[in-house]
């Protein structure tokens, strides 16, 4: 077993190589999922333009709580804490149902010639 420091403090440079190895990939991943939530989102726009139009609501309760059954089996399969999952789902719904309201609103004050108000 090799350890970690050589006694002064100083860490061993092959930990700190895979120090930075695993940091790189973590990286990477963070990149990654940064990527899919802005694409997530330019898809949830679209979907709050269309429920504005059509005066349907920003939220769907039955949609949201069978995403997150899925999610929460994704999860398990994943070998990830459900729980965990439910709740990084839970806060994307919130914020998307936030932006469905502000375009909500942003159609109807168009509709009716008024300007929308500042949150």
């Amino acid at each position: 077993m090799t350890t970690s420091t050589n006694g002064t403090g100083d860490v061993d440079p092959a930990v700190r190589e895979e120090l930075a190895r695993l940091r790189d990939s973590i990286d990477n991943i963070d990149a990654a999922v940064v990527h899919m939530l802005a694409e997530r989102f330019k898809a949830t726009q679209q979907v709050g333009h269309l429920k504005a139009q059509h005066q349907l609501p920003p939220a769907d309760p039955a949609r949201e709580a069978r995403q997150i059954e899925r999610l929460r089996t994704l999860a398990e399969n994943a070998k990830l804490d459900p729980a965990f999952a439910e709740k990084f789902l839970n806060f994307i719904i919130a914020e998307v149902i936030r932006h469905h309201e502000r375009i909500a609103e942003s159609v109807e004050s168009t509709i009716n010639g008024t300007s929308p108000q500042a949150n």
